[in-house]
């Protein structure tokens, strides 16, 4: 083992760590922690240049995170919860990014981070067994493991419309915002998508814009948010009970504390339903996930909560065919649920037009605007507010090389296949943290990622322990696991409409439900049951 905490004055073609991790988002962060801790040698890379991950790049107008801030954050450090101080029920961009900061002063993390530089390549030398490592800025490293630590939505998706590259004026992206602020004041703006994104930044730039236009292929589920600045007395009483808040988190199926209701629909009375779609209403936010336990599978109790949040559309919005336009006709959350603030009633504005793409959709983006079928559109700012390619687009922009020099992209390519979100057979010593197959964006994400980190770490000490050098999935595991996240998914509503979760926004991309949606508990008790049993369905060698 290297020496604990080697600083590593500058990387070059003799550079050797313990462990190279890519992305320096709040996993990145907390694996580099871990494995200091270890006394391993560790080291981020980072494209961007500073850290934080999603929050890093996601700067558009209203980006604010939609799980309440108490419990988005960091469990590994009593004292960092003990001593932070959130402002908002949802803290918004700036605010997650000062604390993704203080965290890595807190723990003197920059030291070990390379900001600024991609990883072009990462080849497995079964030789030696080790990853060969090339970045952007010509560094060369070899890693006993390598660590991927990239996001879930992490890769923007760029559609490729017909003469983008003619528009004359400015082009944004939500997912890759400027630094510095953008004034829409007196502009006339076009915006597409009516993501979370987008919902969370069309009420602001509506609030600027001299005209905001918004094309809109799907709508969305979203319910108010209902942020507010938090009540001083509300987070003693949370830091004096975090411990508590935490463990009905984790054993919660979203991995946070939606104060579910145990009860199925089927179960309650007419006057029950009522009262709990009411109460989840004004409770707002991710909270409507624990209102029934049959939400997922029973179609009947799905229609039941649909026709409510539809219901409510109505009630926001002035007029009926806009009305009818946002109201969604899918099943309700198959795609992820949104949380808004003054989303719906934006739309009442004078200032606001709302363009149906859903049947002829965009043909081409004009100098001064684009087209829908025959109709002209003119605006002044172009913002595509188009999502992610989302759980292994940014694995997919590294040309990563397993054994007998196989490539993860080309194994993925009728859609992604891993032995528990975390490795992928042909790939030894190769961790996706939050990967596919995993939990993942269907839970808390920080509450997934700490659990995939010490999952991770564990790992490590074990092999260090027993001398080995490598960990690869089997193949037999690897396609238990997958029929298995297959089943699961199948046995559910959510995979019925076209969601980033299956890949239907890239083109091309092979439909597959990505995330494991069984649930945080299952896949805890799952974890812990392949290790106690010697890390069952993985080769040590």
């Amino acid at each position: 083992m290297t020496e604990p905490n080697k600083q590593l004055s500058q990387t070059n073609a003799s550079t050797h760590l313990d462990a190279l991790i890519v992305g320096a988002g709040f996993a990145g962060l907390y694996m580099l922690h871990k494995l200091r801790e270890q006394g391993l040698t560790a080291r981020i890379y980072e494209a961007g240049s500073g850290p934080g991950g999603t929050w890093f790049w996601n700067r558009y107008p209203g980006a604010r995170v939609d799980i309440e801030s108490m419990q988005y954050s960091y469990q590994f450090s009593e004292e960092l919860q003990q001593e932070w101080e959130w402002s908002e029920r949802y803290a918004p961009q700036a605010e997650l990014l000062d604390y993704i900061n203080h965290v890595v002063e807190r723990f003197d993390l920059a030291r070990d981070i390379q900001f600024n530089t991609r990883i072009d390549s990462a080849l497995f030398d079964e030789a030696n067994n080790l990853w060969q490592v090339s970045a952007s800025n010509g560094d060369k490293l070899s890693a006993k493991y390598c660590i991927m630590a990239t996001g879930c939505l992490s890769a923007a998706n760029k559609p490729d419309i017909p003469g983008l590259s003619s528009f004359t004026g400015p082009v944004y992206h939500t997912g890759e915002w400027p630094h510095e602020a953008v004034d829409f004041t007196g502009k006339r703006v076009g915006i597409i998508g009516t993501g979370s994104s987008a919902i969370q930044a069309i009420p602001i730039i509506a609030e600027q814009a001299d005209h905001l236009t918004v094309f809109q292929r799907t709508p969305n589920f979203s319910v108010p948010a209902h942020n507010k600045a938090l009540d001083p007395n509300y987070i003693t009483d949370i830091k004096q009970n975090y411990t508590a808040l935490r463990d009905r988190g984790k054993q919660g199926f979203t991995a946070f504390d939606t104060q579910s209701n145990e009860k199925a629909a089927t179960e309650m009375t007419a006057e029950e339903i009522k009262a709990e779609l009411n109460k989840r209403w004004q409770m707002g936010g991710l909270n409507f996930y624990g209102g029934f336990a049959d939400f997922m599978v029973n179609q009947e109790t799905n229609d039941m909560i649909a026709d409510f949040v539809r219901e409510k559309i109505a009630q926001k919005v002035s007029n009926p065919e806009t009305a009818k336009l946002l109201s969604p006709k899918t099943v309700f959350a198959c795609k992820r649920l949104c949380a808004d603030t003054g989303y719906f009633e934006t739309y009442n504005r004078d200032n606001v037009t709302l363009v149906d793409i859903s049947k002829a959709g965009i043909s081409t983006i004009t100098p001064e605007g684009l087209k829908v079928g025959d109709d002209a559109y003119t605006f002044n700012c172009l913002v595509f507010a188009t999502g992610f390619d989302a759980m292994t687009g940014s694995l997919n922009k590294i040309d990563i090389r397993g054994i007998d020099g196989k490539t993860l992209k080309d194994k993925w390519a009728a859609g992604p296949r891993t032995y528990l979100g975390l490795c992928s057979a042909g790939f030894p010593n190769l961790f996706t943290i939050s990967g596919p197959g995993s939990p993942s964006v269907f839970t808390n994400m920080i509450t997934s990622i700490e659990q995939h980190v010490e999952y991770i770490s564990d790992i490590i000490t074990y092999l260090d322990e027993h001398k080995l050098s490598t960990i690869n999935a089997t193949e037999e595991a690897e396609d238990a696991w997958v029929n298995h996240v297959n089943e699961v998914a199948d046995g559910t509503l959510l995979n019925s409409c076209s969601s980033w979760y299956l890949g239907a926004n890239i083109p091309g991309k092979e439909r597959v439900f990505m995330p494991y949606i069984g649930g945080f508990p299952p896949y805890v008790e799952k974890c812990e049951e392949v290790a106690e049993r010697g890390y069952e369905g993985f080769t040590l060698a």
